[in-house]
């Protein structure tokens, strides 16, 4: 896309809260541009009531961007220096809850989360020396239609560092 159109876009995402300037980067000639973004989260519940295709295609497209960030690192992954290619993790457990004990499973994720350093530019400033930008990206899906496991299944079965049901 030409500049010009890219400006356009970028302050209409900047007058709706999408983005800031970066002040520090650039020239005369630049305006750099970074996400104001900290967190995905469907916070309006209801939301899927009133406008069930509205929450359906936000739901569809922050998971093709998990699946594309979660691509992006793995294709990365053996370029990674060795003491960040050890802390990866990819992992699943199938657990069989009532949609109660799944909302205070997220709220303990939520404050096991909440203990650590976020990215925000003044985080970054005071961070630790060695330390980088790191997603966690959670998902409490269930999944109805999914029978019980058989009598006689001892648990879950590893391979490769992921976990499956």
């Amino acid at each position: 896309m030409n500049s010009g159109t890219a400006s356009y876009h970028l302050r209409q995402l900047g007058a709706a809260g999408f983005v800031e300037e970066d002040t520090e980067r650039g020239n005369a000639r630049e305006r750099w541009w970074r996400s104001i973004h900290q967190m995905t989260e469907l916070n309006d519940r209801e939301l899927a009531d009133r406008e069930p295709e509205a929450a359906l295609t936000y739901l569809q497209s922050v998971a093709a961007t998990y699946t594309l960030r979660t691509q992006q690192t793995l294709n990365e992954l053996q370029t990674m220096p060795r003491a960040w290619h050890s802390t990866f993790d990819m992992s699943d457990w199938a657990l069989r809850l009532t949609p109660e004990e799944a909302v205070a499973l997220r709220q303990e994720l939520r404050a096991v989360i909440a203990r650590y350093r976020k990215d925000t530019p003044e985080a970054a400033a005071s961070a630790p020396k060695g330390s980088e930008r790191v997603g966690v990206i959670t998902h409490i899906l269930p999944e109805l239609d999914t029978p019980a496991p058989p009598e006689g299944h001892t648990g879950p079965e590893t391979a490769t560092g992921t976990e499956a049901p």
